[in-house]
């Protein structure tokens, strides 16, 4: 870094061995280059020490870990709460028939679907953390507008709008990650804001409404206090959230070198505004892409199912509708102690993500087959079955740090974000579509299919892993010595071109 200063020679960038690129004229280059570049030299005279170093972090983890965690449980809640408002009444009140509520449940996806391509693009373009409170103030209202509803018609145009501006959520907050956290980091941090205490909020605020005795029914209320709720947190994330730590107003220049210097080894970049359409091609001709969206499409078939009909599961079992939402919470206990414990183990040992993944998968298999073949009336063991089926969701959260780890280029970034996330969708439109209306209370085709999706997973995930890990032997074997320095990392190439470029597995 000690090239780096306001004239001469700091507008001089080695990016490679015996290449000089003038930087002068780049007009795509990466915030965080060209905040390095126009730095003050006395803010870099200092080494970085240690306890620097973690100080900074800390002031990361204690800002961005909760900014995130809550917005996307906010997020979680506002578009899984139509369970426990079925049981409170939705369905008799809106008139649904038939296979309705599946498709209410399925049509948030079709949203998200439509919108998730044209906002990657969009989160290139303008200021990622103004835009995403902007998404959650617009999503907080269309969930009050739920409350107003009375009929399958205006269930789903609210639903459907709800998906397209939630469509933001996890892409932006993957994006934050890579941004702020070193590769190594990154798989606790996502398991701590990526979480299913969602079903603790929900379980909790629907208990209480329970035993509300206003002129509204419990189900309307519900919805209106929930979006009263995200409106609130829509201003604190307007406020609070940077759109890069070089744009970070509560951070001087010195604490925002440090967050730079600290995840410059992701060799990812940080942010760039233009948009090339060569790191697209690059991402749709990558079999490493298809393998991620394959995993993310069977993970999330399971979570669409039960995430629509996790109230109306546990109430067929013969509990009242209160003690059901009680009932959901442990889920969320479980399921997020579960992908703690599993990105700690990713996080002390190298290159194990998709090991941990494909083994933790065989235990939501086990109790799908439980769900499956245990007879109705052992509603106990069925509903052990079905608390801890909630493992699924640990791999998936593991794996979600995968797509931006691995892919350099801003472009590139963003289409491997979409893909992966468009699987996502899919998922959770074919997951309700398990839980057929003719299959009640049993739902044994669901459960059939929860586990053909995750056979499927593992497979997928396994051979990730395996193109990653023979990949970066082969650029071992060919690029043994170093071929870029530290300004390059902040460059917005590809993981293609990056000779040094080594892939998390």
């Amino acid at each position: 870094m000690s090239e780096i200063t306001k004239e001469g020679p700091k507008d001089l960038e080695i990016a490679k061995v015996g290449e000089v690129v003038d930087n002068n004229h780049r007009e795509d280059a990466d915030v965080a280059a060209k905040f390095l570049r126009e730095l003050d030299p006395a803010v870099l005279a200092e080494p970085i020490t240690p306890t620097e170093a973690r100080k900074v972090l800390w002031k990361i983890d204690l800002i961005m870990i909760p900014m995130i965690m809550v917005t996307v449980v906010l997020a979680a809640v506002d578009k899984v709460i139509i369970s426990n408002a079925a049981i409170y009444g939705m369905k008799t009140d809106t008139h649904l028939v038939g296979n309705q509520y599946s498709w209410v449940g399925s049509i948030f996806y079709f949203g998200y679907l439509i919108a998730e391509y044209p906002a990657a693009f969009v989160i290139q373009r303008l200021p990622i953390a103004k835009f995403y409170a902007a998404c959650i103030m617009g999503w907080a209202i269309l969930l009050m507008c739920t409350a107003a509803t009375h009929n399958f018609a205006g269930l789903a145009t609210t639903r459907f709008i709800m998906g397209m501006l939630e469509s933001v959520t996890f892409p932006i907050s993957s994006i934050l990650t890579v941004m702020w956290w070193t590769t190594n980091e990154q798989p606790i941090r996502v398991a701590f804001w990526f979480n299913q205490l969602s079903s603790v909020f929900a379980g909790l605020v629907s208990y209480g409404i329970g035993h509300t005795t206003t002129g509204l029914h419990p189900w309307r209320l519900l919805f209106l206090v929930l979006g009263a709720f995200t409106v609130v947190w829509s201003v604190m994330v307007y406020i609070f959230l940077p759109d890069s730590p070089v744009k970070c107003w509560y951070m001087s220049d010195r604490e925002k070198y440090v967050c730079l210097e600290r995840v410059k080894d992701n060799n990812t970049g940080v942010e760039d505004k233009t948009i090339k359409l060569y790191q697209v091609r690059e991402c749709l001709a990558d079999p490493k892409t298809w393998l991620l969206a394959l995993f993310s499409l069977a993970q999330n078939i399971p979570n669409g199912g039960l995430v629509t009909f996790a109230a109306i599961i546990v109430s067929g079992l013969g509990y009242s509708s209160l003690v059901t939402t009680v009932l959901g919470i442990p889920t969320g206990v479980l399921a997020t102690v579960w992908q703690l414990l599993l990105s700690f183990i990713a996080s002390r040992f190298r290159n194990t993500r998709c090991l941990v993944i494909a083994l933790s998968n065989l235990v939501p298999m086990v109790c799908a087959i439980l769900m499956w073949k245990l007879p109705r009336d052992n509603k106990h063991g069925l509903l052990a079955a079905y608390y801890v089926f909630y493992t699924y969701w640990g791999p998936y959260v593991l794996s979600t740090s995968l797509p931006m780890a691995n892919t350099s280029g801003h472009s590139k970034k963003l289409t491997m974000n979409a893909i992966y996330f468009l699987a996502y969708c899919v998922g959770n439109i074919v997951g309700p579509q398990l839980f057929r209306s003719s299959d009640a209370p049993a739902y044994s085709h669901g459960y059939e299919g929860l586990l053909a999706c995750l056979v499927v997973a593992i497979v997928s995930i396994s051979a990730y892993g395996f193109l990653c890990h023979m990949e970066n032997r082969r650029r071992d074997r060919e690029h043994r010595q170093p071929t870029e320095v530290a300004l390059n990392a902040f460059s917005d190439q590809t993981d293609k071109e990056k000779k040094d470029f080594r892939y998390t597995y």
